[in-house]
């Protein structure tokens, strides 16, 4: 019998990945790297979540997804050098700091 799993934990873990290179841009623009403690939390949670969780790629998933809010903390910082470097543009309606 064809076991799937792996391919459908690597399919979900580009998709996470995938998804979050826009949202920490968003974040950064609307929230500023100040967002931080939200995907510090989210992270925790979902790794704490995932430890709980028998099945096998729901469980791997939440591991991705976890591990994931955390780099982005990280993704966070830099997309703000990012922008002060004027690769990325800056929110012209939040005080800047």
């Amino acid at each position: 019998m064809i076991n799937y799993s792996g391919a459908v934990i690597g399919l979900i873990a580009f998709i996470i990945i995938g998804v979050f290179h826009p949202v920490v841009i968003k974040c950064e623009y609307y929230f500023s790297d100040r967002v931080w403690p939200v995907f510090l939390v989210l992270g925790v949670v979902t790794i704490m979540g995932s430890f709980f969780v028998s099945n096998t790629i729901l469980t791997a998933s939440l591991g991705v997804l976890g591990w994931s809010f955390l780099w982005s903390i990280r993704e966070l910082k830099e997309q703000r050098q990012r922008v002060e470097k004027g690769w990325f543009p800056r929110n012209p309606n939040r005080k800047q700091a």
